[in-house]
């Protein structure tokens, strides 16, 4: 028997929400008929390139085929959002980092910084014309191409670097990981660099409509940054940041993220999203409804590596340790078999056919 809940969210019945709604609905920790799948992180897959005929590294720098390959996820494999770009080097490479553009299934990969040593950091400014930058008037043109082709009701996700990446970009992971024990201060005022940079970048994607950006700062977590200097480093940036973002806001850390939860839950983003390592039950008790916790079945070892039997087996404990988005837990390795992928969405429904929804 299926059920159909109605709501008072606009007098609609949950069963005929839309993509958008759903995802939206989600994030604001709404009733909901069924939760989304869709990757909150890279979706770039290599048999799509082949498919499409937009291929990295082109697809890192060409919009229509940013927009192509990022739509396909959606399209051919049903992930329920589309999700863009497909690397973490655009603020870095404009603001001064010398970036290697890839391979087909291989990301564009930082080789040089500009902040060699502390005095650097004095020096470096946000450009005057941020948005007019090269790269991201790749990934505007690209955005504006997206909602041209796309039906409004598919959530349209954007992902740009966090504060404390940028720190760590601008710096190298030397001077950050030295940086925040002996100089914080410095590290401070790149961190902060970063945090207007995501604020002025997050709100034009949000003015070219972009229904939600995600952060990705895995530089921030533990397996970096002690936890303590998390909250007194990154937690003010954070709180700072949602608070002047134009849009929702999801906040993605790789790595095991357990000892920050309960302050990333503070932090203001609308949208937790957590890889493998972070136990979803606990993360679910220890944030206890301030966010949406997004994962996080393993890119690496499942999805890439498991039987599409397996895939759905682990997806569907996901959901029943408490996840409100159904995502993988970090980036989709390129080389991931699209049946994986349609494994992965399909285990979603079945979960709720199972039990009778």
């Amino acid at each position: 028997m299926k059920i159909y809940i109605y709501s008072t969210h606009g007098g609609v019945w949950l069963s005929d929400l839309s993509l958008k709604e759903r995802f939206i609905y989600s994030l604001e920790r709404k009733k909901v008929d069924k939760i989304p799948v869709c990757s909150v992180t890279q979706t770039g897959i290599v048999e799509l390139m082949e498919i499409t005929g937009a291929k990295w590294p082109d697809a890192h720098y060409d919009p229509e085929k940013m927009a192509t390959l990022a739509i396909a996820a959606h399209e051919l494999i049903g992930l329920e959002a589309v999700r863009y770009p497909f690397c973490n080097t655009v603020i870095a490479e404009t603001l001064g980092c010398t970036i290697e553009t890839g391979s087909l299934d291989t990301q564009p990969q930082m080789l040089d910084f500009p902040c060699k040593k502390k005095e650097d950091v004095a020096g470096l400014s946000i450009p005057d014309k941020l948005l007019e930058s090269k790269r991201i008037q790749i990934i505007l043109k690209a955005t504006d191409i997206i909602k041209s082709r796309l039906s409004d009701d598919v959530p349209v996700v954007a992902g740009i670097l966090g504060p404390a990446a940028i720190a760590c970009y601008l710096c190298g992971v030397n001077n950050y990981l030295r940086w925040c024990i002996t100089s914080p201060e410095v590290l401070n005022e790149l961190i902060a660099l970063g945090t207007s940079v995501c604020t002025e970048y997050a709100n034009a994607l949000f003015d070219r409509g972009v229904d939600a950006v995600v952060i990705i700062d895995s530089e921030a977590g533990p397996d970096l940054l002690p936890p303590p200097l998390f909250e007194s480093l990154i937690l003010p940036q954070y709180r700072l940041l949602t608070k002047n973002l134009n849009g929702h806001s999801i906040l993605h850390i790789c790595g095991d993220a357990t000892d920050v939860l309960d302050m990333m839950a503070a932090s203001g983003f609308e949208g937790l999203s957590v890889e493998e390592k972070v136990n979803l039950t606990y993360a679910s008790q220890v944030i206890s409804g301030r966010a949406c916790l997004i994962g996080n079945v393993s890119p690496a070892v499942t999805l890439l590596g498991k039987s599409p039997e397996n895939i759905k087996k682990e997806a569907k404990q996901c959901i029943e340790d408490g996840a409100g988005i159904l995502a993988p837990g970090c980036g989709i390795a390129p080389r991931t078999p699209i049946e994986n992928i349609r494994a992965f969405v399909a285990a979603r429904d079945e979960y709720y056919s199972e039990k009778g929804v």
